[in-house]
C-alpha cells in the first residue's frame, strides 16, 4: 500500500470497525475486542503517516471531482497530522474507558454507542487530513450528525432537547455562516484549496476579508466562541465518554483545528493581520475566555462547570490563532493537545467518581480523596496541567501563546491569559482540596480505615494513562513542537 493510500485508509479503518461492532453487538466481549483492535490499528496507520510528514513529504489523493476544479481530497500536512493522532491516540484510551464505563453505570443501547463513536473518529480524521475547504466542510458535517445520537444516548427527555440545542447551533452556524462563507471564497478566487500564505491577493479589500474571515470563525460552532457556546453544556447529559468525545478527542477539536486551518491556508497570516478584523475577533475570544472561567466558577455540577472551563480554553486556540504571529500559532496548535489530555483526565476522573460513589456535585465530593486516591491524584494533575502550571504539559502552551500576545504588542491579551489563569484556580483547585483535605460529614476526627472503592480497573487505567500523558508532555515537548515547526507559515 502506497503512502498516500495509506491516508484514506486511516478514514475507510474506522467504518470497517463500525460494521464490526454493528455485526458483533449481542456478544459484548467480541464487540468491545473489535473496537479496541480497530482503534489500535487506525493509531498505527495514522503514526505511520508521521515520518513522512515530518521529512517535509504532503502524502494525499483526490477522491472525487463534483465540479471542474473542485474536489474531495485528502492531504496531510503536520497541523492535520496532529489533529490525526491526537485523536486516534484517545479513541484507544476512550474505549478502554467506555468498557469499565458503560458496564459500571449499566448503560444501555453499547453497540450504538461504539458504532457511532467509531464513525466519529473516521470523521474527525477526515478533517483532519482535508486537502481543501470543501472537503473539510464535509466531513465537519458527518461529525456532527453521526455524534448526535451520541448526545441523545440516553433518550431522556433532557437528552432529546440537549440534542437540538447541538443541531441547532452547530448546522445553523455551518450553514449559515461556513457555507456562505465557502461559497464566497469559492467565487473571489475560483478554489478552496488549503495554500501556505492562503489564497487570497492584494486586488481583495480589507473590509471583504474581515466579513469572510468573521463568517468563518463564526460558522465553526464547535469552536464554541460566545455567543455560540450554549450546545457544550447542554450536552452535558450524554455519557462520560460522549464528554470526553466531545471535549478531549474530536468534536471541539475539529472546531478549533478549523480555526487554524482557514487562517493559516486560507487567509495566511499577513493578509489576516493587514484585514484588522483578527484584532477584533481576539478580543471576542478574549472576553470568552474570562466570561465562561467566571461562569465555571458557580457551577457545582462537576460535569458543568468543566463544560464551561472546555469553552474558555477553547478560546485560548482561537486568541493565538487571531494573534496571527509564529509563536502564537505554534502554542494555539500544542493546546490542542495539551488541553485534549488535561480535559479528558478530568472527564474521565467526573465519569470514575459518578460509577463508584455516584456523586455528581462538587460539593458532594468532602472527602472523596479517602476513597477514590488515584481518580482524585489524576484529577489534581490534570486541573494542573489546564491551570498550565509546571511540570505538565499546558505550561508549554499557554508559554507559547503568552509571548505571541508579546510578539504582536497585545499586552492586554496577555492581562487577560494571567487574570484567567487564576480564575482556572479558582474553580478546578477546590475540587481535590475539598477530596483529600476535607473530612466527610460525620469523619471529623475518625481514626477508623477507609475503604479504597475505585471504578472498574479499565476506567482507573485509562484516566492514570491521560494523567501520565499530561507529564510527558511537559519532559517532552520537542516532537510536538519539532512537528508543528515544519507549518508552512508564509507570510
Amino acid at each position: 500500500m502506497s503512502t498516500d493510500q495509506l491516508v484514506l485508509f486511516t478514514i475507510i479503518l474506522p467504518l470497517l470497525g463500525a460494521l464490526g461492532v454493528a455485526l458483533t453487538g449481542h456478544r459484548p466481549n467480541l464487540r468491545e475486542g473489535v473496537t479496541i483492535t480497530t482503534a489500535l490499528l487506525t493509531f498505527v496507520a495514522v503514526f505511520q503517516l508521521y515520518p513522512e510528514v515530518a521529512g517535509g513529504a504532503r502524502p494525499g489523493m483526490v477522491l472525487a471531482e463534483p465540479l471542474p476544479g473542485l474536489t474531495i481530497a485528502l492531504e496531510v500536512e503536520p497541523l492535520g497530522m496532529v489533529f490525526g493522532l491526537l485523536a486516534s491516540f484517545l479513541w484507544i484510551v476512550t474505549s478502554v474507558y467506555a468498557i469499565g464505563y458503560m458496564r459500571g453505570h449499566h448503560e444501555e443501547n453499547q453497540t450504538r454507542f461504539f458504532l457511532f463513536f467509531a464513525i466519529s473518529i473516521a470523521s474527525a480524521i477526515g478533517v483532519a487530513f482535508a486537502a481543501n475547504m470543501f472537503t473539510l466542510f464535509l466531513f465537519y458535517e458527518i461529525l456532527t450528525l453521526c455524534t448526535f445520537p451520541l448526545v441523545t444516548h440516553a433518550g431522556t427527555d433532557k437528552a432529546k432537547r440537549a440534542g437540538r440545542v447541538y443541531l441547532g447551533i452547530l448546522l445553523g452556524t455551518s450553514v449559515l455562516f461556513q457555507l456562505l462563507a465557502i461559497i464566497w471564497t469559492w467565487q473571489i478566487t475560483g478554489t478552496l484549496d488549503f495554500k501556505p500564505g492562503g489564497v487570497f491577493d492584494s486586488s481583495i479589500s480589507a473590509t471583504v476579508l474581515g466579513i469572510l474571515f468573521a463568517l468563518y470563525v463564526f460558522g465553526v460552532g464547535k469552536a464554541a466562541l460566545m455567543p455560540f457556546h450554549r450546545w457544550l453544556p447542554a450536552a452535558m447529559v450524554a455519557p462520560t465518554p460522549v464528554s470526553a468525545l466531545l471535549h478531549a478527542v474530536a468534536v471541539v477539536k475539529a472546531g478549533v483545528f478549523t480555526v487554524l486551518k482557514v487562517t493559516i491556508y486560507l487567509f495566511g497570516l499577513e493578509t489576516l493581520a493587514n484585514s484588522g478584523v483578527n484584532e477584533i475577533l481576539a478580543y471576542v475570544a478574549g472576553a470568552t475566555i474570562l466570561l465562561a472561567s467566571l461562569i465555571a466558577m458557580t457551577k457545582d455540577n462537576l460535569k458543568a462547570r468543566l463544560a464551561y472551563s472546555t469553552v474558555s480554553q477553547l478560546s485560548y486556540i482561537v486568541l493565538g490563532a487571531m494573534l496571527a504571529t509564529p509563536l502564537a500559532i505554534a502554542g494555539s496548535a500544542m493546546h490542542i493537545v495539551m488541553h485534549a489530555f488535561g480535559k479528558i483526565t478530568l472527564f474521565f476522573c467526573a465519569g470514575a467518581i459518578m460509577v463508584a460513589s455516584h456523586k455528581t456535585e462538587i460539593s458532594q465530593m468532602r472527602g472523596l480523596g479517602r476513597t477514590m486516591p488515584i481518580t482524585m491524584a489524576a484529577f489534581m494533575i490534570g486541573a494542573l496541567s489546564i491551570i498550565g502550571l509546571p511540570p505538565l504539559g499546558g505550561m508549554w502552551s499557554k508559554w507559547y501563546i503568552a509571548l505571541g500576545t508579546l510578539e504582536s504588542g497585545q499586552i492586554a491579551l496577555l492581562a487577560v491569559l494571567m487574570i484567567s489563569s487564576l480564575l482556572n484556580i479558582a474553580y478546578l483547585l477546590p475540587i481535590p482540596v475539598r477530596a483529600f483535605y476535607t473530612p466527610k460529614d460525620g469523619d471529623a476526627g475518625s481514626a477508623e480505615p477507609v475503604e479504597i472503592k475505585e471504578a472498574p480497573w479499565t476506567s482507573v487505567g485509562a484516566l492514570v494513562l491521560t494523567a501520565i500523558g499530561c507529564l510527558l508532555l511537559f519532559l517532552f515537548p520537542d516532537p510536538l513542537y519539532n512537528l508543528l515547526s515544519t507549518i508552512d507559515l508564509r507570510r
